[in-house]
């Protein structure tokens, strides 16, 4: 039997209380992520002792998810490290050695859709035919003419027009639709073949943003994603590894795996000394009639806190454990808030950073690698793209159910075969991929299958001997692969989304709540508004924090968005607690 009681370690450990005493801050980090791991990393490493990172699930990485197959390494998550001109991602796996068994065909400058930037992408349509070499490199540089075109809206403050209803793929398909149909010089069936390749660029384009369909990227806000210059790498070894060394500088008793929150309760401290109002679990999940620190019937917020303790923050795990805290990281991705933030938070969230969970958007790109025994692939080709001859004239990318598989934009050939095998890796994006991800690995397989005889031509393919995919849009810890700014959003909304609560200004614009008396912990003077003065009636400050890679204006969807983040906010704490650690014990 199990109670709703609060940690043992705030009133029984007597190192716990004397450090309490001599203001050691306590910080919960939610999440072990790149984000999670780069906070309490960085606090573990400024003096803070009493750091506790919640993992809801059996391992550490959240997005990253290296998978071992026989010699090779496959990335169901983060792939590439974007950039090498500092990024902390690029530089940790470099002085690690991490990227020295990389080949130059897993570099690439620029941006990249592919493994390799050796050999050519293959264009074919459902018709069986290849497009010649000369029509897609006409229309690859007509498309990213004007894919340039949707970053000089936010760069040099151009207006957006009605016509293009502030989205990235409107903008895109009309603009390259229109020169397409003007072009004197192409034949009729020529410009038909690249009308119909808009909508495979764009099903590319999709999988990259991670949205259900690139027409509902923001236009006016696209350009301020920033690329980090220099190569993008892939990590023979795995991604995992750079997690693997994040983790290396925190204690294994930090880090709670299996650990999932139910709510935090903040601005908790005035309110009762033994703790929150925590309704007790349901029926359903545990049985609370007795247990350890309780009798029967007790009140679970009087478990073993100190009559003398006031803690801001009380996070409520699943499995109903209690844990008071100074201060509270979140990580969790915007997908996760999306889908709880109204049970996730006690008090509910700030109206404004409601709307920046609304507004912002964050949908699933999934991979489906396929092993096959024998290439029937030349060795020129790096990839094969799928091109609808009848989607010329299409305006959506968005199918029924039964034709999930269109969303497939094509195959990457991994590189080099020495590690990998013979393994083509899929992508698609969106709700298809949601359908994709509930059909099982027989029905996937037999599609990719067919998909391929159809596209090459040659019926004589065979079923692959093994299938290796993702499902990120299922997860619940997840609910998404990275965020993207939304059609009617922007990075303001990030701004808002990684904004420390309570808020500085006054509590009422926190939750619209009164302002409450709050004992706690030496302060910089850095925060001279945020007296932790009795009788200044002043709420303690970041109480609750936010990273991730949705909350980094200029470099959202990326592991160094992420680590960067989580820095970030380990940043804000170390700064407020700057005279307490100077002084030293």
């Amino acid at each position: 039997m199990q109670s709703c009681e609060p940690s043992g370690d705030s009133a029984d450990d007597p190192l716990s209380r004397g450090l309490r005493r001599r203001g050691q801050p306590r910080v919960v980090v939610i999440g072990a992520g790149l984000a999670g791991l780069a906070a309490a990393r960085a606090l573990l490493q400024q003096g803070f002792t009493d750091v506790t990172v919640l993992e809801a699930s059996r391992h550490i990485g959240g997005r990253v998810q290296s998978v071992r197959l026989g010699r090779a390494t496959f990335e169901l998550g983060a792939t590439w490290i974007h950039g090498s001109h500092g990024n902390p991602v690029y530089h940790l796996a470099e002085a690690n050695g991490l990227l020295e068994e990389t080949t130059d065909g897993e570099r690439s400058v620029g941006r990249i859709s592919h493994y390799s930037k050796n050999g050519v992408a293959c264009y074919l349509t459902n018709r069986g035919r290849r497009i010649p070499k000369d029509v897609v490199e006409e229309f690859s540089d007509l498309y990213n003419e004007v894919y340039n075109l949707t970053q000089e809206f936010f760069r040099h403050g151009k207006p957006v027009n009605a016509e293009s209803q502030n989205s990235v793929g409107v903008f895109t398909r009309e603009k390259v639709r229109n020169r397409i149909r003007d072009d004197p010089d192409d034949t009729e069936a020529t410009k038909r073949l690249k009308l119909a390749m808009i909508q495979q660029y764009l099903k590319v384009e999709s999988c990259e943003s991670s949205s259900h369909s690139i027409d509902e990227v923001s236009l006016s806000a696209f350009g301020e994603w920033t690329e980090i210059p220099g190569a993008h790498h892939i990590i023979p070894s795995g991604f995992m590894r750079v997690v693997e060394l994040l983790a290396e500088g925190i204690p294994p008793h930090v880090i709670q795996l299996g650990k999932p929150v139910r709510c935090i309760h903040w601005d908790q401290a005035s309110a009762r000394p033994r703790g929150p109002e925590i309704e007790p679990c349901g029926e359903g999940d545990h049985n609370h009639d007795t247990g350890e620190g309780g009798q029967s019937g007790e009140s679970p917020q009087q478990g073993r806190w100190d009559e003398d303790e006031q803690w801001p923050v009380v996070v409520e795990c699943e499995d109903c454990e209690v844990i008071p805290a100074d201060h509270v990281i979140v990580t969790v991705s915007l997908g996760v808030l999306k889908r709880q933030y109204t049970s996730f938070f006690r008090p509910c969230l700030p109206t404004e950073k409601v709307a920046a969970i609304h507004r912002l958007g964050i949908g699933t790109t999934d991979k489906i690698f396929l092993e096959f025994e024998e290439p029937f692939w030349g060795p020129e080709c790096n990839s094969l793209q799928f091109v609808w001859e009848d989607e010329a004239e299409s305006c959506t990318l968005t199918y029924p159910p039964e034709l999930w598989y269109r969303k497939i934009c094509g195959f990457d050939v991994l590189y080099p075969p020495e590690r990998y095998g013979h393994v083509l890796s899929g992508w698609i994006c969106g709700e298809e991929a949601l359908v994709m991800e509930r059909c099982d690995d027989e029905a996937v397989a037999e599609i990719c299958t067919e998909m391929l005889r159809q596209f090459t031509g040659n019926p004589n393919i065979p079923k692959p001997r093994r299938i290796l995919r993702s499902a990120w849009g299922s997860n619940p810890y997840f609910r998404g692969s990275y965020s993207y700014t939304q059609v009617g959003s922007s990075g303001a909304d990030v701004e808002k989304l990684a904004k420390p609560l309570p808020y500085a200004e006054s509590s009422k614009t926190a939750h619209g709540s009164s302002t409450r008396q709050q004992p706690g912990h030496l302060l910089s003077s850095k925060y001279p508004e945020q007296s932790l003065d009795p009788s200044r009636g002043s709420m303690k400050p970041m109480q609750v924090l936010f990273s991730g890679e949705a909350t980094h204006r200029k470099y959202y969807s990326t592991t160094h968005g992420a680590l960067l983040s989580g820095q970030r906010e380990a940043a804000r704490l170390i700064e407020m607690y700057r005279d307490l650690f100077q002084q030293g014990p």
